[in-house]
């Protein structure tokens, strides 16, 4: 059933791709850039001084090698299968040794796991903020210019598609978690902080020649496996409270998106709504092809992530694809196939047609 479940989904997405091709060119984005958190590091944290790393099995078990990258999966992110379909090479991690000359040109990857919006997110676990994600974003660029030419760069920046994927660890690895941080900021004073923190990565990816972006929102994130456990009281059901202020960010973050979009002048800023699917998923897991949407793949499934999935972790499940959770924070690589097809649909084709 599994079998023929993936290859349906996987034959709707070439069936995509065929139709992006015939529409706009075979080359539909030159370049694929990637910033964020887990959802989407590669591997930069492997290069990293952090206990937030995933370069050990039984990481990567469903990846092809069958090896652990550094990715928070079992196998392939969202990202993955996008740039698969796009007919672009996996964007390395900038920090790998072997990230330079034409292996960079069609794409970078500087999410770092463990950061956010908010600085102190990224501090507390010795990370790359986003701060020094665009730190690193000049320097790419400056070696895209000595690679290529200013002009051929220039032109590289501006089709290609940048990806922001960040924002869960300042709610449930920071604020939920830190009184001191509440005391300082009501929920509706740490969201602000948080959307000033997007507004002005946004404006300095324009200033710097990004064109085409697509923002995702938080996930709901009261239906992750370790905030049931954490602030669920017992009760094997989302956290209602933390899901309404997920979706409360994201609609805020949805109205900033279509002011920036106005305000700048040939940016095409795409909202993509991470949160929907997966909501719908935990509450209806059959009508998506899963059978366990409580609990994660790794471990007791309950609050293993990081160094408490690893291979002697007990009761880790032979088969994630009939789980919506790898472990307690991730989606299993099937599930990011699904956001991935969900992503051309609603995120792709908008910024393509723009």
């Amino acid at each position: 059933m599994y079998c023929e479940r993936f290859t349906r989904t996987w034959f709707i997405l070439i069936l995509f791709a065929a139709v992006v091709s015939a529409a706009y060119g075979e080359h539909v984005m030159p370049s694929i850039i990637i910033f964020g958190d887990s959802t989407l590091d590669a591997g930069n944290n492997n290069y990293l001084e952090t206990v937030v790393k995933s370069n050990f099995p039984p990481y990567g078990r469903d990846f092809n090698p069958k090896i652990p990258t550094g990715r928070f999966c079992n196998g392939f992110m969202v990202t993955d299968f996008i740039a698969e379909r796009l007919g672009l090479p996996f964007p390395m991690p900038y920090l790998h040794p072997e990230a330079k000359g034409e292996k960079i040109v069609k794409g970078v990857n500087f999410a770092s796991s463990g950061s956010g919006y908010f600085d102190g997110t990224a501090q507390n676990f010795n990370v790359a903020s986003l701060k020094q994600q665009l730190q690193w974003y000049h320097s790419y660029r400056n070696k895209l210019i000595t690679i290529v030419g200013r002009e051929n760069a220039s032109t590289i920046l501006s089709e290609a598609l940048h990806v922001i994927s960040t924002g869960s660890n300042d709610y449930v690895n920071n604020y939920y978690l830190n009184p001191l941080l509440q005391e300082q900021y009501d929920t509706q004073e740490f969201q602000r902080k948080l959307l000033l923190s997007f507004e002005e990565f946004v404006q300095e990816l324009y200033s710097a020649g990004a064109r085409k972006i697509i923002a995702t929102s938080l996930p709901a994130l009261g239906c992750l496996p370790s905030q049931i456990t954490l602030h669920g009281g017992g009760r094997s059901v989302c956290v209602d409270s933390i899901n309404k202020q997920a979706a409360a960010f994201n609609e805020e973050l949805r109205k900033d998106i279509i002011v920036l979009g106005e305000n700048l002048k040939g940016l095409k800023l795409v909202y993509f709504d991470a949160y929907s699917m997966l909501l719908e998923a935990s509450n209806n897991p059959i009508k998506f092809g899963f059978t366990h949407a409580r609990r994660a793949c790794c471990g007791l499934g309950l609050l293993a992530t990081a160094i408490l999935c690893n291979k002697l972790t007990p009761g880790t499940c032979s088969n994630a694809s009939s789980y919506i959770f790898w472990d307690s924070f991730h989606p299993s690589s099937q599930f990011n196939l699904l956001i991935a097809n969900d992503f051309f649909t609603h995120g792709l084709l908008p910024i393509l047609k723009r």
